[in-house]
């Protein structure tokens, strides 16, 4: 992604000529694509795109822009977005005492794998405290009993509308979320299930597989419903198991499967490579 570049995502109702129609507002404006996915759902009759689009620093041009794709939106019945690609989102992280996928993330946006500003990493344990501090991150810690688990989350919420969270990444945070809360932040919470989903939700999904004798395992990345482990899909992992692998290997195994499908997942949110429809989601990948 170039610093300048600008990210479109719109879905509508399956038409004739609307790739035609969007991408000739750009080139109107003098501007080029430098990426450019489209799908059309031929089951549900739905459009999906998203443009990465070259451009400068010229607001009048980038605004006139914006009022195009807003008219041409209303035309076609789209929700849509536009944003600048070299703004970092904001991605609040949560734990608990697994520091695995903390670990992981904080690593890959060390290196420039993930392009997100963290304004803070929230747990209920402090297990992962000094992790974050060695990143030089702000730690936050609610503590989280049944007694003020409501209260708890109300902080939580209020933390992340103050820093305009664009992501809240469940990273192994051992919680059921509130119905309001995934209300509120719809779309925006992103969690890893240890398990191939819909395969064994719940709690122990790898003592599950192993009492099952499975051959294969794997982790489900997803956006957070207030339905427990059954929201929209954005990525999942998967590993062969072998006879001779005990509970403790498919544990280590599982956690190998959560890091790369929590990482790919987060990566897709942040880039806006997502799309959601329903219960589903379009995954325009790099």
């Amino acid at each position: 992604m170039t610093s300048k570049g600008l990210i479109f995502k719109l879905s509508c109702p399956d038409a004739v000529g609307l790739v035609a129609r969007v991408t000739g507002l750009v080139a109107a404006r003098g501007l080029n694509l430098a990426e450019a996915h489209s799908y059309t759902d031929h089951a549900a009759r739905w459009f999906f795109l998203r443009l990465q689009i070259d451009a400068g620093e010229d607001g009048d041009a980038l605004a006139a822009l914006e009022q195009d794709f807003a008219r041409c939106a209303g035309e076609v019945g789209a929700t849509w977005s536009l944003r600048r690609a070299g703004q970092a989102p904001r991605m609040v992280v949560l734990a608990s005492k697994e520091t695995h996928c903390v670990t992981d993330l904080l690593w890959r946006r060390k290196f420039g794998e993930l392009q997100a500003e963290i304004p803070f990493v929230l747990s209920n344990h402090r297990t992962c405290e000094g992790v974050v501090a060695a990143e030089g991150l702000p730690f936050v810690h609610v503590p989280m009993e049944p007694a003020n688990r409501e209260a708890a989350f109300r902080e939580i919420a209020r933390r992340c509308e103050e820093v305009g969270a664009d992501a809240i990444v469940m990273a192994r945070f051992m919680q059921i979320l509130p119905a309001w809360f995934c209300e509120q932040f719809a779309g925006r919470i992103i969690n890893i299930h240890h398990s191939f989903l819909p395969a064994f939700a719940g709690a122990d999904p790898y003592r599950q597989a192993f009492e099952r004798g499975v051959k294969l395992i794997g982790a489900t990345c997803h956006y957070a419903t207030a339905e427990l482990d059954a929201g929209p899909i954005i990525d999942q992992e998967v590993v062969r198991v072998e006879h001779f692998h005990d509970l403790a290997d498919l544990r280590r195994l599982g956690r190998d499967c959560e890091r790369l499908a929590l990482a790919r997942g987060v990566r897709y949110h942040l880039e806006d490579r997502v799309l959601l429809h329903g219960a589903k989601t379009i995954v325009f990948r790099d």
